[in-house]
């Protein structure tokens, strides 16, 4: 760096001496950094080796997920239902569903009830005011029509003004939450409020009483128009539907619910009616092999996802003599080990299947898993014993145990705190901390060490400036004496 002497001239490290101070302290320096450069190239190792253990924890995690599902006795019980005519009837199996054959006969469906006012001239006609009470319940047949309201359910309130049209009306209906619907239908005679029940069957009835502005309260003008009392012969409305509940038989047994859907009649499946039919329509409920394979598949690709990982971070390529990240570590190189012992042995879990491969998963060249649908569908015929090679963890020999069952107690091993990668990880991140330190350690003895040589070889440049400027005036004096002579 330049400089400004007392004298006025300008001076720089290396002019008056020829030194490269700069130069010379810039290579000593770099000898200097050495240590410093291989922490850092260490830190870098430390670094990339946390990334791929992390990976691999995240790959354990779903692997073990995938084996613990297959220990639960709900991947084992699926079912599905098939309908000989799902237009008339057909199945849903939920849980707790067991395989059987159910002959349904469908003698009525559920509806809901429906009553139409008269006429109107349009859907803005005025309705006249007053009060609807809307209440559920239930009609007996005519000729009684005595209503029977709802347990539990209270009537609702409508105020309808003087101001308000059918299409007002209708709106007041369907926001008042009673029950009920309401719409307008406009037909060769007219605009017609229909009133329909929100819900199906039986117990899902109405009745529309008013107290009418114009005092008649039973009367077809009016708000009483709109009423449906036949109890009490109000003659504005007429039902165009009954409320009723479905009918049907199951294997010869007679059931009836208020909606199309039977559930909690047959335990684990629920049926959905479509149709009347006199003739009986088989609905057959079996093991699902679909949601089986599903299960199935999911192991094998979580086991296919962490194998070929630790295949990569621990193989070394020779043509280019490169190394993945765990290359040569134990952890992983344990862990690799172990899964393919559990993967690859024998088990005394079911007495059918020995080893994955008989049961349809075989294991490849590269360690990975691969699914033989056809020998897996065909072990599946033998559930209880494929359930075992998977899930069984009778006896206190955990070697007895099925193969998820092991998986799954691995990666517990593995991941819970204590466990191989949590601890391998916690190591690491406690080296690459130290690393750190020492790097910034050493960084501030480095820029000392940098001051301190920057400083003597200023001054050695200063001196020998000095040196220079005496021998050049005494050459000049000498020279001046020899011609004086």
């Amino acid at each position: 760096m330049a400089s400004i002497s007392s004298t006025g001239s300008v001076s720089s490290a290396g002019i008056g001496s020829g030194l490269d101070v700069a130069g010379i302290v810039s290579k000593m320096m770099d000898v200097e950094k050495a240590p410093l450069t291989l922490l850092q190239t260490q830190a870098s190792d430390i670094s990339t080796k946390i990334s791929a253990f992390g990976a691999l924890q995240s790959a354990m995690s779903a692997f073990r997920d995938a084996a613990n599902a297959l220990t639960l006795p709900s991947a084992w019980s699926a079912t599905t239902a098939t309908s000989a005519d799902s237009s008339i009837a057909s199945g849903t199996t939920t849980s707790g569903g067991t395989a059987g054959n159910y002959a349904v006969t469908v003698s009525s469906l559920a509806t809901a009830q429906a009553v139409a006012t008269g006429a109107f001239a349009n859907s803005t006609a005025l309705v006249g005011a007053g009060t609807m009470h809307i209440d559920l319940g239930t009609w007996a047949a005519a000729p009684a029509n005595s209503f029977t309201a709802k347990s539990g359910s209270t009537g609702i309130d409508i105020t309808v003004g003087a101001t308000d049209t059918l299409s007002d009306v209708r709106d007041k209906i369907n926001s008042a939450g009673a029950g009920v619907n309401a719409s307008i239908v406009t037909d060769i005679n007219g605009s017609r409020m229909v009133l329909t029940s929100s819900n199906t069957g039986t117990d899902n009835g109405f009745r529309v009483t008013a107290q009418d502005g114009d005092g008649n309260n039973t009367d077809a003008t009016g708000l009483s128009g709109l009423a449906y009392d036949p109890q009490n012969s109000t003659a504005g409305t007429s039902r165009t539907q009954s409320a009723g509940n479905a009918n049907a038989t199951i294997n010869g047994l007679a059931v009836s619910s208020a909606t199309n859907k039977l559930s909690g009649v047959i335990q684990g499946l629920d049926i959905t009616l479509g149709k009347v039919s006199a003739t009986p329509v088989q609905i057959t409920v079996g093991q699902d092999n679909t949601a089986i394979k599903g299960s199935i598949s999911t192991f094998v690709n979580a086991y296919n996802a962490l194998s070929t990982l630790l295949t990569a971070d621990t193989k070394y390529d020779a043509t280019s003599t490169t190394a993945g990240p765990l290359q040569g570590d134990s952890t992983a190189v344990s862990m690799q080990r172990q899964l393919r012992n559990i993967i690859g042995a024998s088990s005394t879990a079911s007495s059918v299947f020995g080893t994955l491969s008989q049961a349809g998963l075989e294991v490849q060249k590269d360690g990975t898993l691969k699914i033989n649908d056809t020998k897996l569908t065909a072990s599946l015929g033998n559930l209880a014993e494929v359930k075992k090679l998977f899930s069984s963890n009778a006896g206190s020999d955990p070697s007895n145990y099925g193969i998820a069952q092991k998986m799954g107690s691995l990666g517990n091993s593995m991941l819970n705190t204590g466990g191989l990668l949590v601890t391998r990880n916690t190591g690491l991140n406690t080296t690459l901390t130290a690393n750190q330190k020492r790097q910034t350690d050493m960084q501030s003895r480095l820029d000392a060490t940098e001051s301190r040589l920057k400083a003597q070889y200023t001054a050695l440049d200063t001196k020998m400036a000095s040196l220079t400027t005496l021998s050049t005036y005494l050459t000049q004096q000498i020279a001046g004496w020899n011609k004086s002579t």
